[in-house]
This record gives C-alpha cells, structure tokens and sequence, in this order.
C-alpha cells in the first residue's frame, strides 16, 4: 500500500499547493473564461473564472513522478506527450484555437505515445472465451483510443467539480485492477503508480474545482486525459474496465458525434446539449450533477472489479442502453416543452 499512497499523497499535496500561486499568475496573465467576451454555447458561470487548471494538475503529477516513477523510454514519452498537450491546451484557453487544430494536436502527441513509448493495446480478452490478437490494428486502436479519452472527458467538465471526480475514481479503479492483474513488470508497476499520482493531483484539483469553482481545467487538462488513457493501456487493467467506469460520458461521447453527424453539424464544434447540460435545463443544481457523475462512476467501477469480461461486455451494453435511452428521452421532453413556451 504505501508504493501507491505516498504517489497518491505527493501528486495531492503538490497540487494543493500550487493552484494557489497558479491562479495569480493565470490572473495576472488575463487568463479567464469570461461569459461576457467567450462567446461559448456550454457556458453557465455568470463572472470571470480563471481557466488554465491543467498547469496545477500536470505540476502535481510530475512533481510525483520525479520521485516515485524511474525514467524510462515509456515514462519520457508519457510526460514529453502530456507537456506538448498541455502547451497545446493552454494557448487554446488564451485564444481559443481551431478545434480542427486541436484534434490535429491530440492525434500527434497520441503517435509520441504510441511510436516513442511503445503504448499499444496488442490484444483483448474475448467476452466469449480466450484473446483476441490486435496485432495487426494495435496502432490504429491504440491511437483511436487514446484521441477519444482526450476528448471524451474534455466534454464532461460541463458543471464545476465534474470533470476531476471522474478521473479521480477511473484512475483508482484502473490502477487497482492493475495491481490485481499485475505481472510485476516495469510498465505495469509504472502504470499502477502513475494512475494513482493522477487520483492523487486531481483530487487536490477537485478542492479548487468544486462549485463554485475557482478556477477551471482549461483544456490544457487534456494532458491529463491523455495520461490516465495511456496507462489504462499499459497496466493491464482491461479496456473494458475503463470503458465501463467512464461509461456515462462515454456513451454521451458517442450520442453527441451522433446527434451533431445526423443533424447537419460538424462534431468537432461545440453544443449545450451534454447530458450534464439537460440535466441543468431540468432545474437540476452543478452540485448535484456533479455528484451524480461521481456516484455513477463509482458504482460502474466496483462492479467492473467484480464482472467477468462476459458480466463486463453486457453491462456496457445494458449502460449503452440505459444511458443512450435516458437521452433522447430528456431531448425529446425538453423541446416539446420548449415548443410549448411558444
């Protein structure tokens, strides 16, 4: 236990104690997400909120990492990708950058994990008995996998404290899975540690996020996107694992690509139409949404740790069901009420 809690304990300390001085230097630096001049259809708060919490989240990760984690070819790609993403996403929280030019960042710091630190997803368990050898695609996957975590959990920082509740619990539970499956290899003690220093930064994160929130991910925060989806490769903890844990803003990944596709849109430009975002239509508080992400999270997690990988791919499709169900329904509902205003 303490190989994991004093990882934990170091990334949460130091990220306690550097948003502090960050939200100085982001205000000075006119860092904000200002409702009155970001013209943004997500957009809830009423006042300037400093933006740019990934540089407090990846300070507290590497400050852990220097201590806790050995350098290596995987580790240098992990933390080199994660600081490109990072400058990346805090000049688009500065000046609001393409998102076509984001994506085109995603897939490049993705390929540095992938080539340089060797990340693949070489096989799966398969539900109905044996592995299923993904040699011949484990790039494409691997890369595909990693730009959808990126994006993914971008979209599910909606309401204050959401976003760092959901990695804090999917990083618990793929770094306990990891040590349950662990073959005491090098990667996977890396993995195990680096998923728990991820728990432990945006946990401290969390402190600061929480409604009302003093300051925000920005999408610098995707540097930490691209983290916790590289080791949920690399610790052997299952895909199907991470997949369940981050079921309700997965299956809302898919439902908005969808939506937007089906509608005429591009999926790459941004809505207010997230299951979060219904939720706030229906008078539902950021707190309360907030928590009911956490708790959702939580109870996909224990039982991914308890489901067999038939139980797991069955419980994907009941979530998919449930979750894509439970959407078009609060659609459908919402705008014959708006079409009744009228």
């Amino acid at each position: 236990m303490e190989s994991i809690f004093y990882p934990f304990l170091a990334a949460f300390i130091a990220t306690i104690l550097v948003v502090p001085p960050s939200l100085i230097i982001l205000k000075k630096a006119r860092l904000y997400d200002d409702p009155r001049r970001h013209k943004h259809p997500a957009i809830i708060h009423k006042k300037p909120v400093p933006r740019g919490g990934g540089i407090p989240l990846f300070i507290g990760i590497i400050f852990a990492g220097i201590f806790f984690l050995p350098l290596t070819k995987i580790t240098g790609a992990l933390f080199f990708a994660a600081l490109i993403a990072l400058i990346i996403g805090v000049l688009d929280d500065k000046f609001d950058i393409s998102p076509y030019l984001r994506f085109l960042a995603n897939i490049a710091v993705a390929l540095i994990i992938v080539f340089f630190g060797g990340v693949n997803i070489a096989f799966i368990t398969n539900p109905l008995g044996g592995i299923l050898n993904l040699s011949p695609l484990s790039t494409l996957i691997s890369l595909l996998w990693l730009v959808w975590v990126m994006n993914m959990l971008n979209w599910s920082k909606g309401v204050d404290g959401q976003m760092p509740g959901i990695v804090v619990i999917s990083a618990i539970v793929i770094g306990i899975l990891s040590m349950r499956f662990s073959d005491f290899s090098q990667e996977t003690l890396i993995a195990t540690k680096l998923s728990f220093i991820i728990a432990g930064a945006s946990l401290g994160f969390l402190l600061f996020n929480f409604y009302p929130a003093k300051i925000f991910p920005g999408y610098g925060a995707t540097a930490v996107y691209l983290l916790l989806g590289a080791v949920s490769i690399i610790s052997s903890a299952k895909l199907a694992t991470a997949i369940l844990v981050m079921g309700v803003p997965m299956v809302d990944g898919v439902f908005t690509i969808v939506r937007r596709i089906l509608t005429g849109r591009s999926p790459f430009w941004h809505d207010n139409k997230h299951l979060h975002h219904l939720l706030l239509r229906l008078g539902f508080k950021q707190p309360a949404i907030a928590v009911f992400y956490w708790f959702v999270s939580a109870l996909l997690g224990v039982t991914s740790l308890l489901l067999s990988s038939r139980g797991k791919l069955f419980a994907i499709i009941m979530l998919a069901v449930v979750v894509g169900g439970a959407l078009l329904f609060l659609h459908f509902i919402l705008r014959r009420n708006e079409k009744n205003t009228f």
